[in-house]
């Protein structure tokens, strides 16, 4: 028994039918080619990948904040620089609780970056310093080591939740793939240092820790005490802890 069409699938299975009754009735090779080629785009239609947390649709565009991204300057203002960044060469500051410095160059450090999909940063580390659990709804990660010895890993979705772990010396590269948690732990003596290119403009990032227990306002914890299986008193002291942004 064959599967009920998608309303997709009806719609191309009307205009390729109606297609053919013209092409039986002589009518232009051209016709038939537009109406092919509006059952192609029907087919292909998707909807566009969202390039911030929250884009709410409102009826009057006079209102409008943003758009899906940035607004697009005139071309013909467009210069070099849009396209420019410099400083990538200097270290972030290790010296906080988790040891790590993340330095983005995204959409808001180049501009020109709008539309192109990608984005980079550099990650400083303390000797056994960490960028924590942490996940990028938006893009997928390729990180390379310029400097030190990092452990790095991330956990697939339920239900397998399968931890893929790697140790990466100078010039190895490693990808987090997008949405999934992942991590890099500094397991050496001295400083290291990477550079991960991103694949949105603005891939966003949610460390583990600090949205369950830093939110604010802060979640119930009688919520999350039964979620993560702790007494209440843990999931209070821990909501009362100061979580860390190291980007």
């Amino acid at each position: 028994m064959q599967s009920p069409l998608t309303p997709t699938e009806r719609i191309v299975k009307i205009i390729r039918d109606k297609t053919l009754a013209i092409m039986k009735k002589g009518v232009s090779f051209l016709v038939t080619v537009a109406l092919m080629a509006l059952a192609s785009s029907l087919a292909s239609a998707s909807d566009p990948s969202p390039l911030q947390d929250t884009c709410v649709a409102i009826a009057e565009p006079e209102n409008a904040v943003f758009v899906n991204g940035k607004f697009c300057k005139n071309p013909n203002l467009t210069k070099a620089e849009d396209f420019f960044y410099s400083g990538l060469d200097k270290p972030g500051n290790i010296s906080n609780p988790v040891g790590s410095a993340v330095t983005p160059v995204n959409v808001i450090q180049i501009p020109g970056l709008n539309t192109l999909g990608i984005s980079a940063v550099r990650i400083d580390y303390a000797p056994y310093g960490q960028n924590p659990p942490h996940t990028h709804p938006r893009a997928t990660e390729i990180l390379t080591v310029l400097e030190g010895t990092l452990l790095v890993g991330f956990v697939t979705s339920n239900p397998e939740n399968r931890l893929f772990t790697k140790v990466l010396n100078k010039g190895d590269v490693f990808v987090f793939p997008i949405g999934l948690i992942h991590f890099q732990f500094n397991i050496g003596h001295i400083n290291a240092v990477a550079i991960a290119g991103l694949s949105s403009q603005n891939p966003g990032v949610i460390t583990i820790a600090n949205a369950v227990f830093g939110s604010d306002p802060a979640i119930d914890p009688d919520f999350l005490a039964r979620a993560f299986q702790l007494e209440k008193n843990v999931v209070e002291y821990l909501q009362s802890r100061f979580w860390y942004a190291n980007n």
